[in-house]
Parts: C-alpha cells; structure tokens; sequence
C-alpha cells in the first residue's frame, strides 16, 4: 500500500457508511449518488486489499479496518472542523454567509419578517436557514448559530437568552367565542386534544398531556395550529404563535409549567465574528420589541 490509495474524499465515504449504516443514508448525507457511493466504496476495498464493511439485510457493519478508518476520519473531521471555525473567527468584516437553525414554528410565527429585516440591513451577508427540529450540530459547522427553545442550553455553546416563552390554550374561534373562559382545570381531560406526537421532542408538554384525552397527533406545532383552526379540537400553543392567529382564541392563561426560554447559540470560536454579532444584535433586538 502507498501513501496516495488513502484520499481524503474516499474516506469521508467510509464515515458517512459507517454513521448512517447504508448507503442510501451516506449518499443522502454527501448528497451524491448511491451509485457514486457503492464504485468508490469498492475502488478503495479493492485498493487497500481489504473488506471495510460487512453486508447483510439490514445494512453496512463496519469490520475491524473499516472501524478504525472511520475513527480515524472522525477525528481528523474535528480537526478539520476546529481550524474552520477559528479561521472564520477572525473574520471582522460584514460579508459572507451566515448558516442559521431554527424550528419551523419560531421560523413561521417569528422570524420570517426579522430574517427579511436583516437581509435588507445586510446584503452583503448570505443566509441559509435550516429549518428542523433537531437541534443540528454548531460544533461541526452544520450551522453557525441557533435560535432555539430550550431550559437548558449546551455547555458547548455561548449565547443569550433572548426572552421566555410562554404557551396556553387554544380552541378555534368561532367554536368557543361564547364559552366563559379562562376553562376550568377540572373540565381539561373531558376535552377534544389535539397533542404533540412523540417525534416533536417536548417531553414537558407530553408529560402535561398525560391526563388529556388526545386522539389526534402531530409532529408539527404548525400542524397543530392548523388541525385546531380547523376545529379538530383544542391544543396547547406558543403564545406568540396562538395570539397571533384570528382564527383562534385563547383558552386559558400561560400555563406556568410549560414556559421556556428562547436563546441565541453559537460556537465560542464564532462569537467574535462581526456577522454573527450583528446577526445576534439584530435578531435580539427584533424579538424583544
């Protein structure tokens, strides 16, 4: 084996295998064909004279060599990543691209108009917004900053809290206009629910939906907000998202046990950056007023 049967390019092909556990995933993940994946993935079995994976139903297994490429790979990935980051800290000008994550909730009920806002205050700095909520990952750049509900922010990451957010009840309006409200606690579980499917991640609203009788679910606090103003029942909410909906009306007050907190997060390496500071500024600014 010579030095130059080992490329870079081949052995991100070998870590993407290896986390995703097919190639279907790996090529979602490099974004090239499962095709591509599969004749490069044998070019270097062939080339190294070894097997890197075992092939079986349910997916790519890495072998001892396969195993040891990949947490090699992984590891020259940080190295590569923390370079990036620091380099990008020195930058001290207004230009350049900006990757922002956030929930398509915040990003719908909140955000839209400031992004807009700061697009035309900054034209010289490109966004890209990934809307998910999975929180991706600041540390291997997949993104530069966070807008994030959370009660506990990672260690990892600096930022600011921004303000808390509350959430209540909601009914469609015309359904519920002429019921003396706030609800009564005592009548909630006789009530019509719409809940968060498990996939959403609110293990705190779940944990309040326990007694409620919930037969329609969604993943979506979007989709929520849709089934309830289509009178499919009654939900729980952000207010910001609710009160700022005509067709809904507020059922109840906040509820004090699902109210969290809405940070700002970036990489320690990134905070000095004068984009990510602006960015930071404007968006502080925008959600306070």
């Amino acid at each position: 084996m010579n030095e130059q049967q080992i490329r870079w390019d081949d052995v991100q092909i070998v870590l993407a295998i290896a986390q995703a556990g097919s190639l279907s995933g790996a090529s979602r993940a490099l974004r090239i064909s499962h095709a591509t994946v599969f004749r490069r993935l044998s070019e270097m079995e062939r080339g190294l004279g070894v097997s890197l994976f075992e092939r079986s139903r349910t997916g790519y297994t890495p072998t001892l060599a396969g195993d040891d490429l990949a947490a090699s790979a992984r590891r020259v990935q940080s190295e590569i990543n923390s370079a990036e980051r620091r380099i990008i800290g020195q930058d001290l000008t207004l230009t350049g691209s900006l990757r922002i994550t956030t929930t398509d909730t915040l990003f719908a009920g909140l955000l839209s108009p400031l992004l807009a806002g700061f697009r035309q205050r900054y034209p010289d700095i490109t966004l890209e917004v990934v809307i998910s909520n999975q929180l991706q990952s600041l540390s291997r750049r997949e993104a530069d900053i966070a807008i994030r509900p959370t009660r506990k922010p990672p260690e990892t990451l600096v930022g600011r809290k921004i303000s808390d957010i509350t959430q209540a009840i909601y009914g469609q309006k015309t359904l519920w206009q002429n019921t003396p409200l706030p609800l009564e606690p005592s009548s909630l579980p006789s009530e019509s629910w719409i809940g968060p499917d498990i996939h959403l991640g609110d293990a705190t609203l779940e944990k309040w939906m326990m007694d409620k009788n919930a037969a329609y679910r969604l993943d979506s606090m979007l989709g929520m907000q849709s089934a309830v103003r289509h009178g499919a029942g009654i939900a729980v909410l952000p207010c910001y998202l609710g009160d700022g909906d005509k067709a809904l009306l507020r059922l109840s007050n906040p509820i004090e046990e699902l109210t969290t907190q809405l940070w700002l997060l970036t990489h320690p390496d990134l905070r000095h950056v004068a984009r990510v500071r602006a960015f930071m500024e404007a968006m502080t600014e925008g959600i306070r007023r």
